[in-house]
C-alpha cells in the first residue's frame, strides 16, 4: 500500500471513532508476530505382543485379536498361528496410552474367561 492510501485510511477510521472513547495515534504502528513450531514431535510408539501359553485356547486368542486388535479373521489365525508356534506375536504397534488400554483389555477379558493370557509391551 501506498503512503497516500495508507494516510487516507487512516483519517477515515479516525473519523470513524469520533465520539467514542477510543484514544488513536496514527504515528503508532502495532507489528503483530506469531511463531509456530515447524516440527511437531511424534508420539513414541510401541509394540504390543501376545504371548503363548499353555492354557489359552487357540479360539479364544483369535477372538481377542478380532475383537481388540481390530484383526480380520484371516490375519487373527495367521498371528495366533505364529504365537503358538514362535510363543510370540505383533498383534500391533500404538501410542503408550492406546497399547496400554489394549493390554488391560487383554488381560481383564482373559481373566474373566479364565485364561492366563499375557501381553508385553515393547518400544518400537
Amino acid at each position: 500500500m501506498g503512503e497516500t492510501t495508507q494516510a487516507v485510511i487512516a483519517e477515515q477510521f479516525e473519523n470513524s471513532l469520533q465520539g467514542t472513547d477510543v484514544l488513536m495515534s496514527p504515528d503508532v504502528e502495532e507489528e503483530a508476530t506469531s511463531r509456530t513450531e515447524d516440527e511437531v514431535d511424534e508420539p513414541s510408539m510401541y509394540k504390543v505382543h501376545l504371548l503363548n501359553d499353555d492354557y489359552t485356547t487357540m479360539e479364544f486368542v483369535v477372538e481377542i485379536l478380532i475383537s481388540v486388535f481390530g484383526k480380520s479373521v484371516e490375519n487373527a489365525y495367521g498371528i495366533m498361528l505364529k504365537i503358538h508356534r514362535e510363543g510370540i506375536g505383533l498383534c500391533g504397534i500404538y501410542t503408550l496410552e492406546v497399547a496400554e488400554t489394549k493390554i488391560n483389555t487383554v488381560h481383564r477379558l482373559a481373566q474373566e474367561d479364565g485364561f492366563p493370557l499375557k501381553c508385553s509391551i515393547e518400544k518400537a
